[in-house]
């Protein structure tokens, strides 16, 4: 099963190459391989793990999509029928051991299983804004922040010339910084940060960019509280959530006007844009250990059902290939979360 896999996302890579970003679209330096390279040196490198979000644990779901959902999209996923979705939650960063008690990411990657084999991937994350714009920026973001192999530290200099040229990859780190610990996986929103269209049956589109937010709202610890919660209590929080039937979102977009950007993932939509809830995601069991349906998942934004389809942003368009790079190489060392 490992090789046929490892065949295929040889095959996928290839063909991705040559159709998906679109025949006229070469690879840019860095190239996908140089990239996961960099996120190895820059972060460490965990054999076995994710490269980002590698502390994490399975989940399922189920989705059922809102009658909005159905007159702005033609997709199967807001058909109104309850849909099978596979759930991973997680910690940022490529640290497996990394603590559940600091300012720092969450992560809500979800895989719809739609009707006639259709999926739907994502890949979101507790800020409304992603740390790069272009593959080009978070590349020279993560050779800045390198540690040196002297000082097992990064050069200050290196990283303030390029955050003073690059100031919107700070953006993300102090939104981080601003926000108090979450108090759990199930009571924190969820961006998409890209922005995504929905097209109806009467070919009708909409553009907006979407956040998953948590029904019964969102819940943080002051500083006192995260200390005595410990390094690893989200696990068994979201276990205890999900077993009292405590864990839903609310699936929204925010619906965007003529002038917003929707190609640069470090800029958010501006408040007060008009909201409309597509659905409502209910997890509803957790796996009980690092096994379960998730393991190997990439979790591809990119991937997308009929009448759904993403803005033209240069940062969405090159996960493909690094994450299927990043998941070879994860699965010929033995994949672990």
């Amino acid at each position: 099963m490992q090789a046929k896999t490892l065949t295929y996302l040889a095959t996928t890579i290839l063909s991705i190459g040559v159709s998906g970003f679109g025949s006229n679209v070469a690879f840019a330096d860095p190239d996908p391989n140089s990239m996961v390279n960099q996120f190895e040196l820059t972060a460490g490198k965990f054999e076995g793990f994710r490269r980002s979000g590698a502390k994490g644990v399975c989940a399922s779901g189920e989705f059922v999509g809102s009658p909005e959902g159905r007159n702005i999209s033609s997709s199967s996923a807001f058909s109104g029928n309850a849909i099978p979705v596979i759930v991973r939650f997680s910690v940022g960063g490529a640290n497996p051991k990394a603590a559940d008690n600091t300012k720092s990411q969450r992560n809500l990657a979800l895989q719809f299983n739609l009707p006639n084999n259709e999926v739907w991937q994502m890949g979101n994350i507790s800020a409304p804004v992603f740390g790069a714009a272009t593959p080009e920026q978070l590349f020279g973001r993560l050779q800045s922040l390198q540690p040196d192999p002297t000082t097992k530290t990064a050069d200050p200099a290196k990283v303030k010339a390029f955050a003073d040229a690059n100031p919107a990859v700070l953006r993300q780190g102090q939104y981080f910084a601003s926000k108090a610990v979450p108090a759990s996986y199930a009571l924190t929103n969820y961006w998409g940060v890209h922005g995504f269209g929905f097209t109806n049956a009467r070919n009708e589109k909409v553009w907006g960019k979407w956040i998953f937010e948590p029904v019964d709202g969102v819940q943080t610890l002051s500083d006192e509280e995260a200390k005595s919660k410990g390094p690893n209590f989200l696990f068994d929080d979201l276990r205890q959530r999900v077993a009292s039937g405590k864990a839903s979102f609310n699936f929204n977009i925010e619906i965007a006007q003529a002038g917003d950007v929707l190609d640069n993932a470090t800029i958010p939509l501006p408040d007060g844009r008009k909201k409309i809830t597509l659905g409502v995601l209910k997890v509803v069991s957790v796996s009980p250990d690092s096994t379960g349906p998730c393991l190997n998942i990439t979790f591809d934004p990119n991937i997308m059902p009929k009448g759904v389809e993403g803005a033209p942003d240069p940062m969405l368009r090159a996960r493909t290939v690094p994450y299927a790079i990043s998941l070879g190489r994860r699965m010929t060392e033995g994949s672990k979360q």
